[in-house]
């Protein structure tokens, strides 16, 4: 026992003096590496190294004879050098494109293609059917027919004017048609004054303007107290009603076919109001359901009570419960006006009698007829219709389809059911928010959970996120922030409408696009925020005039549709309905970009890439591009140009 403990009495007096060792051995290795990083700090190997350097390396640009033969040489630095942190991987250094690149470009297309709208062009009209108007649907060329020319100006064309002032004026180089002036006269639509239009508000059925027409609207249902946010109006002119709507804080959306009331869209929109080119046809019309708070028609010439009440039924779609359908001109008050419409009482009557069929059939509540209006209310839930059905069997309630499904979508004989409710005091879907509130308040759909993978939070840190854009946005694009600059804005991919409700508080009016090819389909909910907005196939050209926007915002667009279709056809569209000297933003992935860049070169669009709001590490970055002015050249040079 007493030599096991005298053993292990030495191991451990070992191992004690053997660590020691070891201590002593750190603390000189480490005092000497610190006293060589002195040394080298201090300048001291400075001449050594340079003089060894230059001995080693003779790197004289003189002399191309002398090659390295060392692998790895040592480059120092002279010692006047200052270390540059700056990063120099920002978006503007990420375009070194190639000459074959920057040799895309697209001529000017023929002058008198100043105003094409691919999707509705009267000679490819021909070759379809004209029952019930189906060949005034969208029928957009081929993808071997498509221009790969830009859209010129006409000659003059000038910036608009300014909102409120454009509401009332347009200039006749942008729009040089007198048609409507010599059709219309008696009906104050338009007149033409030297070198513009004067817009007096009047219309068919509101001679005395559309503010007093509005005003009698505003006697028989509550327009002011923000229940009332979204307004379709159908067959629509000029956008008389809408535009004096504005000003009342109720978002129109306008729509017309392009027929022989001639560039009637076009002038709206030159007027800084929304409107697309459109038809009551054979295909739905290209909204959610439950979008709009009001639909309008005044003289419309929708034949209502035909086609077992289609069109009827596709308005009930596009309501939202408890909505408002307002119907002024044939045949309401048909017995004070059946002289001077030409027609007979009982053709007018047998009319009458046939609209207000289908409504009773939709469950509508005739509200109130007064004079030339007549105002339905579509019911807020459907428990009582469907205890009805037993007396109504036509039109039946949809058993399948979407009723958000709005593209390239024909039109049925039948009801869209709303959402289920337990009572019949509730509203189904959800009650909305009065406007302003309606904007920032959780919208219904998202509430509900009916938006797959969008939650309350998405939401909310979506909200969050625009506010930070947008503040980017302005900085970046001067123009963006000068109010009045711009009036007439679509966003390429809305998603829940962030960009249109940051900018809620400017003069301007923002045209949602969901793309169908869109994840999830929010364009709903982009209504339930009292916004406004349309489904689009981005493969194809949008259903509007050229020159419509002043600024277009494209969020992940080129991403979202690649390998779909050309990056190129995209951007001629976008070249189309883009103003002269308006702006663009497009926001993807950095080599998406790049290829997008030449491009926009090729269009003769002044740009720079610039960094995410996030900085210059994230791969996203922003593309800012401005169309520059250009128009056809002057009708006399252009004859010149021709006979040469």
């Amino acid at each position: 026992m007493a030599t096991s403990g005298g053993l292990t009495h030495y191991l451990s007096l070992k191992s004690k003096k053997t660590n020691l060792y070891y201590m002593a051995i750190i603390a000189i290795l480490c005092s000497f590496f610190y006293l060589l990083g002195i040394w080298h700090h201090s300048g001291g190997a400075a001449a050594t190294s340079a003089s060894a350097s230059a001995s080693l390396l003779p790197c004289s640009d003189t002399n191309p004879s002398i090659k390295s033969t060392i692998p790895n040489p040592i480059i120092t630095l002279p010692l006047n050098t200052t270390l540059d942190f700056i990063p120099h991987h920002t978006a503007e250094l990420l375009v070194p494109l190639s000459q074959a690149a920057r040799a895309v470009h697209f001529p000017s297309c023929d002058p008198n293609l100043s105003e094409y709208t691919p999707c509705q062009d009267t000679q490819r009209s021909l070759k379809f059917d004209r029952e019930m108007l189906a060949y005034r649907e969208r029928h957009c060329p081929e993808k071997g027919e498509m221009l790969k020319c830009r859209i010129p100006a006409p000659f003059g064309y000038t910036s608009p004017f300014r909102w409120p002032e454009s509401r009332d004026l347009v200039w006749y180089a942008n729009v040089p048609h007198k048609h409507l002036t010599v059709e219309k006269a008696g009906q104050n639509w338009v007149r033409f004054e030297n070198d513009r239009f004067r817009f007096p508000g009047g219309g068919t059925m509101f001679p005395r303007g559309a503010d007093a027409y509005i005003d009698d609207i505003g006697k028989l249902i509550n327009l002011g107290d923000g229940s009332i946010r979204t307004a379709i109006d159908t067959g629509c002119g000029v956008a008389s009603w809408g535009a004096y709507l504005l000003s009342r804080d109720i978002l129109p959306m306008s729509f017309a076919p392009k027929d022989t009331h001639e560039a009637q869209v076009q002038f709206a929109l030159e007027r800084g109001v929304p409107a697309q080119i459109g038809i009551m046809a054979t295909e739905r019309l290209p909204y959610p359901s439950r979008a709009f708070d009001i639909a309008h028609c005044s003289r419309c010439l929708i034949p209502w009570g035909q086609n077992a009440g289609l069109y009827l039924i596709e308005v009930d779609r596009i309501l939202r419960p408890g909505g408002y359908w307002i119907l002024s001109g044939p045949p309401i008050n048909w017995e004070d006006h059946w002289k001077g419409w030409n027609r007979t009482r009982d053709d007018l009557k047998t009319e009458q009698n046939g609209i207000e069929s289908v409504a009773r059939s939709l469950c509508w509540k005739k509200l109130v007829q007064k004079n030339d209006l007549a105002i339905w209310q579509k019911a807020t839930n459907h428990l009582h219709c469907k205890l009805n059905r037993k007396l109504f069997k036509k039109p039946p309630f949809c058993q399948s389809q979407d009723p958000d499904q709005a593209w390239n979508t024909k039109m049925e004989a039948c009801l869209t059911p709303l959402p289920e409710v337990s009572d019949v005091r509730q509203v189904s879907g959800g009650e909305l928010a009065k406007w302003p509130e309606r904007l920032t308040a959780i919208p219904p759909r998202i509430l509900t959970g009916s938006i797959n993978g969008v939650t309350v939070e998405d939401f909310e840190k979506d909200r969050e996120v625009w506010k930070k854009r947008m503040s980017h946005y302005k900085a970046i694009d001067m123009q963006l922030g000068d109010r009045g600059r711009y009036r007439n804005l679509l966003d390429m991919n809305a998603g829940l409408g962030g960009f249109a409700a940051a900018l809620v508080d400017d003069p301007v009016w923002v045209m949602n696009v969901v793309p169908v090819e869109a994840r999830v389909n929010t364009l709903g909910v982009i209504y339930e925020r009292g916004l406004i907005g349309t489904y689009h196939n981005w493969c194809e050209a949008m259903s509007t005039y050229p020159r419509t926007y002043d600024f277009i915002h494209a969020d992940s667009i080129f991403s979202l549709y690649k390998d779909r279709c050309e990056i190129e056809d995209i951007l001629l569209e976008m070249d189309r309905i883009l103003r002269p000297q308006g702006s663009v933003i497009i926001r993807d992935d950095v080599d998406v970009l790049v290829n997008a860049k030449s491009i926009v070169d090729g269009l003769q669009w002044t740009s720079i890439m610039t960094d995410h709001e996030g900085g210059p590490h994230v791969r996203e970055k922003l593309l800012i591009a401005t169309k520059q002015y250009w128009t056809s050249p002057a009708p006399d040079q252009n004859v010149r140009n021709t006979a040469s």
